[in-house]
């Protein structure tokens, strides 16, 4: 039996072998970190190749950013003090994501405490305007 235009066949995901890794001059292999994106996504979720490519390049970015900036201390031996001073920017990033959630639902509280004073305002008024 013939597959109809219909059908479809079932969408694989795209797989990149250790040898494509090194000959794209990625940072790290690339199993490991499928493997963690994998972890934390839905089972049901397809990676795409690139998005795979991507990441690995993003993180060798990381990698060497925290590097640089280990580099700025005049010591020889780098403890983990100077490792978190290094990646002390990525942590406070998501700091300032908690705090702005924190931020925008005291905000939302407040909008609903004007609406609540206008609505209480509103019938104010309107019992003023009654007695005249």
């Amino acid at each position: 039996m013939a597959e109809t235009e219909n059908e479809q066949k079932p969408i694989e995901e795209e797989e990149i072998t250790e040898e494509e890794a090194v000959k794209q001059g990625l940072p790290f292999p690339m199993a490991p970190i499928v493997r963690i994106m994998k972890s934390h996504m839905d089972k049901e979720k397809m990676i795409k190749k690139d998005v795979k490519i991507a990441m690995n390049k993003w993180l060798g970015n990381m990698c060497a950013d925290a590097s640089k900036e280990m580099n700025k201390i005049p010591y020889v031996m780098m403890h983990l003090h100077e490792f978190d001073k290094a990646t002390e920017k990525y942590r406070e990033l998501q700091n300032f994501e908690k705090e702005k959630q924190r931020i925008l639902a005291h905000m939302d509280s407040i909008k609903k405490d004007i609406e609540r004073l206008e609505r209480d305002l509103g019938k104010v008024q309107e019992d003023i305007m009654t007695f005249k």
